[in-house]
């Protein structure tokens, strides 16, 4: 098969080059190159499947028919790799539940899917971190709401097996009651706030022990301006901390919650509007290191009641790359090539893998996108619900 007048795009960059492709292998990359299967994609983009690394099941319930339908709904939107959150339903933090979701793995058509395991468990103990990552886990997964001496035992281990430790920053004490971002939007509704000091304050905690122990840290779903400045700072520092920001917290604010809309309650909070302006010019300066959907869905019977008590999270896989294409690359805010850095490229360094480069002997795990295509997002809890998006996925080789 030979794809011909496809824009080839990865993170070296936009090239026109045919692209041969025999049993899902690229064999061959160049110019006027033939074969018994050609398949015309001019106008098309040519480029990696995306990869992102913070995804939930359905209800957060964890089972083989919801593992099965993450994995095919992800391929749909784009995305050919997915780790899932361990703070599920059982929460994988055990030999039992590692292996419980490994076998809703098999058989699986839609994208690869990976586990992370979480290196808490729900009593506050440390899980058996040297087991579950011998046994198949890619990462751990830390919440700060751990005590310095169970975070620096977690720290031991990922340096012990070279591995990133993904952490969310929260402070237990500030998160409980509160149910959106403390500012005005949160006063006008009557709604208990949680301060953004809350990610903050344990961002600055984190940096010092990946500085101390020489570790990796992906920091989760950040949502404060002041803990990307804090992470950018460490970087040039040499301190090897990266982080992740959602797509929602870069095109919606606090503002979204107004009229009590749970589908905008999502965990971290949604920034105040000044916030995710400065949000948006720290992926501008490359500031930013991974994108996520931060997919998280639930049934209606969960989010459909008064705002205190509906769950967290939206929907966001489906027309997942149309979404990113729409808002970031159409809009002129990041190139393509950026796109797959922060959708490919570096949620796959993450966990040791190798993506986002198109070249000779590599698995295909790409995508036809057409970008002038126009599709209507269709997720009745995405907060893009019913939106005109541009971009197609015409065919994935996989």
């Amino acid at each position: 098969m030979v794809i011909k007048n496809a824009i080839v795009c990865d993170i070296d960059g936009e090239r026109e080059v045919d692209v041969c492709i025999e049993n899902g292998i690229i064999t061959q990359i160049g110019s006027n190159l033939n074969g018994e299967e050609i398949i015309d994609a001019e106008g098309l983009y040519f480029m990696p499947l995306l990869v992102d690394t913070n995804i939930r099941v359905q209800d957060s319930a964890l089972n083989a028919k919801n593992i099965k339908a993450i994995s095919d709904e992800a391929l749909s939107g784009g995305i050919g790799h997915i780790v899932l959150n361990p703070n599920s339903t059982p929460a994988i933090d055990n030999e039992i539940v590692l292996e419980f979701a490994q076998n809703g793995l098999h058989d699986l058509s839609g994208a690869k899917v990976d586990l992370m395991i979480n290196a808490l468990r729900e009593d506050a103990t440390l899980s058996n971190i040297a087991i579950l990552l011998k046994r198949g886990a890619v990462v751990p997964y830390m919440s700060t709401i751990a005590k310095n001496d169970l975070a620096i035992k977690i720290a031991q281990y990922c340096q012990m097996y070279d591995v990133t430790l993904f952490c969310k920053a929260e402070d237990n004490s500030l998160i409980s009651s509160g149910v959106m971002l403390e500012g005005d939007v949160s006063s006008k509704l009557g709604l208990a706030g949680i301060p953004d000091l809350s990610e903050v304050l344990h961002v600055s905690r984190m940096i010092e022990i990946a500085r101390h122990f020489k570790i990796k840290i992906l920091f989760k779903s950040i949502a404060s301006p002041r803990s990307i400045y804090l992470i950018d700072k460490a970087k040039k520092d040499g301190v090897s901390v990266t982080c992740e920001v959602s797509i929602h917290h870069l095109l919606n604010s606090d503002e979204a919650c107004k009229n009590f809309n749970t589908t905008a309650k999502l965990n971290p909070p949604l920034a105040s509007q000044s916030d995710r302006i400065e949000l948006m010019e720290a992926l501008k300066n490359s500031q930013i290191d991974i994108l996520t959907t931060l997919h998280q869905p639930s049934s209606p019977v969960n989010k459909e009641v008064a705002f205190y008590d509906a769950a967290y999270g939206c929907e966001g896989l489906k027309n997942a790359m149309s979404l990113y294409y729409t808002k970031l690359v159409k809009s002129g805010i990041v190139s393509m090539k950026e796109l797959v850095r922060l959708c490919v490229k570096n949620p796959s360094d993450a966990i040791k893998e190798e993506c986002g480069e198109i070249k000779v002997g590599q698995k295909a795990n790409a995508m036809l996108f057409d970008p002038a295509k126009v599709v209507t997002m269709d997720e009745k809890l995405s907060l893009y619900d019913g939106e005109a998006l541009y971009g197609e996925i015409k065919r994935i080789f996989y």
